[in-house]
């Protein structure tokens, strides 16, 4: 309990001192564009590390020099936890943008930052506006940052992935950038397995798997690319058990 407690007062603390320091980046942005995404990058790397520091995550990176550093990619993992975004931002060599639910830019503090960094706000229940964001994902691809999709759209805590949503791997087709496969082990382990909803040291595994290209893979795959992705996250995960 004393690390749950700790972690929502850093939290607390971090999104309070965040709100003046978004204030001065946003002025400086002005006269420097781009200041804020790489001041947030640091900061945000910097917050998530001491968010898992106090957690007692131990992490194990496999795979990372899978992730090519002169281009953007396409990471797409399988969703167990919260702490997946934490553990996969602090452990990838390239800045990236999360995709996350609509309902997370409602929330103050957070969904600054997270606009900082460049993460995209996906509503799954409105076609029109889903494509829109899958628009700007290609976007962000083609102009050289990354994105990170989790296309099982929820978390899930089973050992079956859910099926992987077919149009949110788009971005990489579009764009035409590489898919990096990311296996994501034990991370629930940290919060959502345990009792009352504390958070507990665990060791977590996040494995980067080699670029794919998608005009690459016979047409059968290309069709069903996110059939394809989660076949080949799903073996990751079975070396890994």
């Amino acid at each position: 309990m004393l690390r749950t407690l700790l972690l929502f007062l850093f939290l607390v603390i971090y999104f309070i001192i965040g709100f003046p320091i978004n204030l001065v980046l946003t002025a400086l942005e002005k006269k420097n564009p781009g200041i804020k995404t790489r001041v947030s990058e640091k900061m945000v790397k910097q917050g998530f590390k001491f968010c898992l520091f106090i957690a007692g995550a131990k992490i194990t990176v496999k795979g990372k020099e899978n992730i090519p550093l002169d281009q953007s990619v396409l990471f797409v993992s399988n969703h167990r936890s919260y702490f997946d975004i934490l553990v996969s931002y602090v452990s990838s060599p390239i800045p990236l943008g999360f995709v996350a639910k609509k309902e997370m830019e409602k929330i103050p503090g957070l969904s600054t930052w997270m606009k900082n960094i460049r993460c995209l706000f996906l509503d799954r229940e409105n076609l029109k506006e889903g494509m829109k964001t899958i628009l700007q994902g290609v976007e962000q691809l083609k102009s050289g940052y990354s994105v990170y999709i989790c296309p099982e759209g929820t978390r899930n805590h089973n050992k079956e992935m859910l099926p992987f949503k077919e149009g949110s791997t788009k971005m990489a087709e579009k764009a035409k950038v590489p898919v990096i496969p990311v296996a994501l082990t034990n991370t629930d382990a940290l919060f959502e397995l345990n009792s009352h909803f504390s958070v507990k040291p665990a060791h977590v595994t996040v494995e980067f798997g080699k670029p794919i290209q998608i005009d690459a893979l016979p047409k059968e795959n290309q069709k069903f690319l996110g059939a394809y992705l989660q076949n080949v996250i799903a073996d990751m995960l079975s070396k890994e058990n």
